[in-house]
């Protein structure tokens, strides 16, 4: 019956994070003859298709950036209103003059317009596409994509984004511009006269030959003629020309977005899924046995001592049951730690909820990163209530220090990476780089919400003071003997870190795919399933090593349960280093600081997150250890 509730529960997740829509969000009946408004989104680099191809680049450029020479609508391109999300990861959307009318204009050439190139912009053009560069459109919500197939399975998906141009060398080993768009929508009428755009594909060509206007003023889309070379020695007219084509479609308006979201080798997931759960199955049978055998049998040996005595043996953990909850180190640092990571864990476990019920939808660009800003702005009130609480119980006095580092200490530092990021995309001329005005915004949210919220969970956590602890703290330190290697931190941090990297990393390959390789992520119930194992392995881990070190008469867990927890952090860092030498190819300076800076900032958030909870779990444990035997 658990077997079966479990592969239930398993298979509701990911049915649930593969067929819910937006919630709320209405289709846009369209009738014949209504325009359809096409968008342009910033140009970004895609690994190409082939197995060994890299991702050669970190840099997001603007679709008006004026080296590309696109064509532009009349009175110049008016940008689109987006969230805060879709701000933050790089989208950047202005209309386009591309005319469509639904229904209209069925397999008929047109024009654009023709534009002069000069050689430098040429090179830079040329430079873009050799580097993958992919163009992005949006239609009706919808992206613009190339239909592909899936060598494993062989099924068929939609690609988003379609490429600048071509680098196969096909004159002169210079890559060819795509100047001409073949533009299919695929609609589906529920009801007769109304039409719901359900696909959008794309399929780019370079045509070179004459720019003249034909002598009979049709335009022929279809001939054979040479790819488009950009000379990089002289300028260059190129004509722009676009054909659009309907093609209607027996998939329904709310399952559009599944030829879009397609997971390659799902059984790579499920391998990832089933290793993770083996590894924290193996986990809480160990701690099972620690705790029932060899703790139940210590303590009942203990217990069973006749306190009269004037002699009395211990030994093992019970040693420094006197020392065990003496203040640690750099109290304040820890709690401020604690407190942002638990504040980080409330965040990405609401988020993951959210992502589960549908509400972050590829439909809704920008959701993710919108809600985590949100959650983490108004989750201020916890980091400062188990901030304050930790640093009173591990024996804090200066309490409005805690409260105020607390509230400013981390966020500032993620916001310097973030903003030291951002110069080196201004210089780059990206588009990615996050606008002045939206840097101000969350600096609004930051002091004007979350440091407030912070503040008053602060209040909070030091009126309910001290968590009671259960042994008396003895005045004279005791000494502590030396510790065997496998022991010392630097090798419980590492030793303890591989089993909760173990249970994530394939899932890993995929999450850095989204973020660096303009991937859509949308399989958030592998996703969900993976962090509740992380989670759970990382605290069994934790208190597992924490258990060796009290038998060794070492009583400095705290710091020591905080570094083993968030060990797997450690991992990442490995991780993605393997990843940028086997899947990237970054040839500028700035994209490689780009990628390493990001990687750093995924680090120490993953590193606040896992320490919080190998730390509160082992605070846990601790205390019910020590709870359990009679101290005179």
């Amino acid at each position: 019956m658990p077997r079966a509730a479990l592969c239930f529960l398993a298979l509701s997740l990911l049915s649930t994070a593969q067929a819910f829509y937006l919630p709320g969000a209405a289709p846009h009946d369209f009738h014949e003859g209504e325009p359809v408004d096409l968008f342009v989104n910033a140009l970004t680099p895609m690994i190409a298709g082939n197995d060994n191809a890299k991702l050669k680049s970190l840099i997001n450029y603007d679709y008006y950036n004026p080296s590309f020479h696109f064509c532009k609508p009349e009175g110049g391109p008016t940008k689109q209103p987006e969230s805060l999300g879709s701000i933050l990861f790089g989208d950047r959307i202005f209309n386009s003059p591309y005319d469509i009318k639904m229904m209209q204009d069925n397999a008929t050439c047109r024009a654009l317009c023709t534009e002069t190139i000069s050689s430098g912009d040429a090179k830079f053009i040329n430079d873009r596409i050799r580097e993958d560069y992919a163009i992005n459109w949006l239609v009706d919500g919808l992206p613009a994509a190339e239909m592909k197939e899936d060598k494993r399975t062989g099924e068929l998906f939609f690609d988003m984004g379609f490429n600048l141009g071509n680098d196969e060398g096909q004159f002169e080993e210079m890559p060819a511009l795509h100047n001409h768009y073949d533009i299919v929508l695929r609609y589906h009428s529920p009801t007769p006269g109304v039409y719901r755009i359900v696909g959008v594909l794309v399929w780019p060509t370079s045509r070179g030959g004459s720019q003249d206007a034909p002598a009979n003023g049709e335009l022929d889309c279809a001939s054979s003629v040479p790819p488009l070379i950009l000379s990089e020695t002289s300028d260059n007219q190129v004509r722009y020309t676009y054909r659009i084509m309907w093609n209607e479609s027996d998939t329904p308006w709310a399952t559009r977005w599944d030829n879009y979201l397609h997971i390659f080798d799902p059984r790579i997931h499920w391998f990832s899924l089933i290793n993770a759960v083996i590894v924290v199955v193996f986990l809480c049978v160990m701690v099972s046995m620690i705790l029932l055998r060899t703790v139940s049998r210590d303590i009942s040996r203990y217990n069973a001592i006749d306190l009269s005595e004037d002699v009395q043996e211990d030994w093992g953990w019970k040693l420094v049951h006197g020392e065990v909850f003496r203040t640690p180190q750099n109290p304040m640092v820890l709690s401020i730690l604690a407190g942002n990571g638990a504040q980080l864990c409330a965040m990405v476990a609401v988020t993951l909820v959210f992502a589960l019920l549908g509400f972050l939808s590829p439909s809704n660009r920008g959701s993710l990163a919108t809600v985590m800003m949100i959650c983490w702005t108004f989750f201020g009130s916890i980091g400062g209530y188990i901030s304050s609480r930790v640093y009173a119980s591990v024996g804090g006095a200066n309490k409005r220090k805690n409260s105020f580092l607390t509230a400013t200490l981390m966020p500032t530092v993620v916001f310097a990476i973030v903003f030291l990021l951002d110069l080196f995309l201004v210089a780059a001329g990206s588009s990615g780089a996050v606008p002045f005005g939206t840097l101000l915004l969350i600096i609004v949210l930051w002091f004007g919400i979350s440091a407030p919220l912070s503040a008053i969970g602060s209040y909070f956590g030091s009126k309910h003071g001290a968590i009671a602890h259960p042994v008396r703290v003895n005045q004279i330190p005791r000494q502590i003997p030396p510790q065997p290697t496998y022991l010392r931190p630097w090798a419980t941090t590492i030793l303890a870190g591989i089993l909760p990297f173990g249970a994530a990393f394939v899932e890993l390959y995929f999450v850095l795919s989204s973020l660096f390789a303009s991937r859509a992520y949308y399989a958030f119930g592998f996703l969900a399933l993976t962090a509740a194992l992380v989670a759970l392995t990382t605290a069994t881990v934790t208190i597992l090593f924490t258990y060796f070190i009290l038998c060794r008469e070492d009583y400095r867990w705290h710091w020591r349960a905080f570094l083993t927890g968030g060990g797997s952090a450690f991992w990442l860092l490995g991780y993605g280093v393997v990843y940028w030498a086997s899947r990237l190819s970054l040839d500028s300076f700035s994209s490689t600081v780009l990628y390493f800076g990001y990687l750093l900032l995924l680090a120490l958030l993953d590193f606040l997150v896992t320490g919080t909870i190998g730390f509160l779990a082992t605070y846990w444990a601790v205390r019910r250890l020590y709870s359990a035997i009679r101290v005179d």
